[in-house]
C-alpha cells in the first residue's frame, strides 16, 4: 500500500470518528432521538461498510503494489540481465571490431604490396617482351646470317673439296721429290733445307755460355724469323769491335734459340755473355 493510500484510509477514519461525535451530538440534542439514533447507526453502519471496503480496497492496492513491485522486480532483473548480457555482447563486438580493424590494416598492407607486386611483374612482362621482341629480331638476324654462313660453308666446301684433291696431288708431288732427294743422298727436312737459306736480318745478345765455351744461348728466336741451321755471327763491342765466332742455331723457341760454335772461334777468343749475335754485321779481319 502506498503512502497516498495509508493517508486517505487514516482521513476516512478520522471523517467517520468527526461524524460519530456530530452523530452522538444531533442524538443527545434532538427529540425524536430513537430515529435519530437509527439514523446514526445506519450511517456508522454505512460508514463501517465503506470502511471494510475501503480496507479491501486497501488490501488489494496493496496486493496489487506487491504483484506490480514483484513484476518490477523481475523486469528489473530481466532489464539487468539484458544490459549485462548487451554489455558483454558490446564488448565482444568491440573486440571483434578491433580484430576486424587489425585484419583489415593487414589486408590493406597486403593488397598494397600485392598492388606494387603486380606492378612490378607488369614491368617485368613488358621489359621481357621487349627483349622477346629483340630477341626475335636478333633471331631473324642470325637467320638470315646463318643462311648466308650455309651459302659460305658450301661455297668453302667446295674450296675444301678443290683444296684437298690439291693437298693430295702436293702429298704425291712431295712424296716423290723426297725420293728423288733421299735418292740424291740430300736431306728431305724442310727445317734444315730453310736453314740453308740466309738468316733474316737480326740481332740479339748472348744469354748464356756453357763452361765448354762450345754452346751458347741468345735473345733472339724463331719470332725473328731463326730456323735451325742458320749461321750468325758473334761480334764484341767493347772495349773495342772486334770478331768473336760464328755459331749456328740448334735449337729454337719463339723467344730464345740455342747456338753451337762453328769450328773455332776467333784466336781461340772465348765467348762472353752479353755479346752481340747478329746476320747483319760482318767481321773486320
Amino acid at each position: 500500500m502506498t503512502l497516498v493510500g495509508k493517508i486517505l484510509v487514516l482521513v476516512i477514519m478520522a471523517f467517520s470518528l468527526l461524524f460519530l461525535g456530530v452523530s452522538t451530538v444531533v442524538f443527545a440534542t434532538a427529540r425524536n432521538w430513537k430515529d435519530a439514533t437509527a439514523a446514526e447507526k445506519k450511517k456508522v453502519n454505512d460508514l463501517q461498510t465503506k470502511l471494510k471496503d475501503a480496507q479491501a480496497a486497501k488490501d488489494a492496492a496493496e496486493k496489487s503494489y506487491k504483484d506490480a513491485q514483484s513484476g518490477f522486480e523481475a523486469q528489473a532483473k530481466q532489464l539487468s540481465d539484458r544490459t549485462r548480457s548487451l554489455d558483454e555482447q558490446t564488448k565482444r563486438d568491440l573486440s571483434q571490431i578491433t580484430a576486424v580493424r587489425g585484419q583489415l590494416v593487414t589486408a590493406q598492407q597486403s593488397a598494397k604490396s600485392a598492388l606494387d607486386e603486380v606492378e612490378a611483374k607488369r614491368n617485368e612482362t613488358n621489359l621481357l617482351r621487349q627483349q622477346k621482341s629483340a630477341v626475335e629480331k636478333q633471331a631473324n638476324e642470325f637467320k638470315l646470317r646463318q643462311a648466308e654462313l650455309n651459302d659460305k660453308i658450301r661455297e668453302l666446301e667446295r674450296v675444301l673439296e678443290a683444296a684437298t684433291k690439291n693437298n693430295s696431288d702436293l702429298r704425291s708431288q712431295v712424296a716423290k721429290f723426297s725420293s728423288l732427294l733421299r735418292q740424291s743422298g740430300l736431306s728431305d727436312d724442310i727445317s734444315q733445307m730453310k736453314g740453308l737459306e740466309s738468316p733474316p736480318p737480326v740481332t740479339g745478345q748472348v744469354k748464356r755460355v756453357d763452361p765448354t765455351n762450345r754452346r751458347i744461348e741468345m735473345s733472339i728466336g724463331s719470332d725473328d724469323g731463326l730456323v735451325l741451321g742458320h749461321e750468325l755471327n758473334i761480334i764484341r763491342l767493347t772495349p773495342r769491335p772486334e770478331y768473336v765466332g760464328k755459331i749456328q742455331i740448334v735449337a729454337v723457341e719463339p723467344d730464345q734459340a740455342v747456338g753451337k760454335v762453328v769450328g773455332k772461334t776467333y784466336q781461340g777468343k772465348k765467348i762472353k755473355e752479353g755479346d752481340i749475335v747478329s746476320s747483319t754485321i760482318r767481321p773486320r779481319f
